[in-house]
């Protein structure tokens, strides 16, 4: 009876040890992508990727959030001209309007390159502990694999990673800088 009652124990301080305290569900998201203005652009042959949008207006007036210029360099990978960056709010993982775009054009380069698979990276800002950061950065790179998903492009060929805030863009404590950070990467 003892040697039950014991094990019993072990297996319950093995389970509430393996628990999380990450609690993303219960956090309140709001879709912010109304209210944010401008649009993704991309340059030239896919080299560099500047990205306006992030906030609404000259300096992110209506969000809060700074415009941000990303250089992004994966050159003759994916479709060119279009950005491999999606950005994200502050502690959210909704997909925002401007980024519906470079969705639809990797869905459609996807679905007519059956041999191409894509790597979705997602990454936060520096805030907040490293395991709420993991797991954020797994809802975006699993928001983005969904909306590609979505748009008819088979599981097969997406693989949803996070890096949290292990792969910082940028590492100055500026809001430009931090917005830098929220994104997910999509690695051909």
């Amino acid at each position: 009876m003892k040697k039950q009652i014991w094990s019993v124990v072990v297996v319950c301080a093995v389970l509430s040890g393996c628990a999380s305290g990450v609690k993303l569900d219960d956090i309140p998201v709001e879709d912010k992508a109304a209210t944010s203005a401008g649009a993704g652009t991309a340059a030239g042959s896919g080299a560099g990727v500047a990205v306006q949008g992030i906030g609404a207006g000259q300096g992110g007036a209506q969000t809060g959030i700074p415009t941000v210029t990303v250089d992004a360099k994966v050159a003759g990978q994916g479709p060119v001209g279009v950005a491999h960056v999606v950005f994200f709010d502050y502690d959210s993982f909704v997909i925002r309007a401007e980024a519906r775009p470079v969705i639809a054009s990797h869905a459609q380069f996807l679905q007519a390159n059956k041999q191409r698979k894509v790597s979705l990276e997602g990454h936060t800002d520096d805030r907040g502990g490293r395991e709420y950061n993991l797991a954020l950065g797994q809802k975006r790179a699993d928001a983005v694999r969904q909306a590609l998903s979505l748009l008819g492009v088979p599981e097969s060929q997406l693989e949803a990673v996070s890096f949290g805030k292990e792969k910082l863009l940028s590492e100055g404590g500026s809001d430009i800088d931090q917005a830098k950070n929220r994104r997910v990467e999509i690695r051909y």
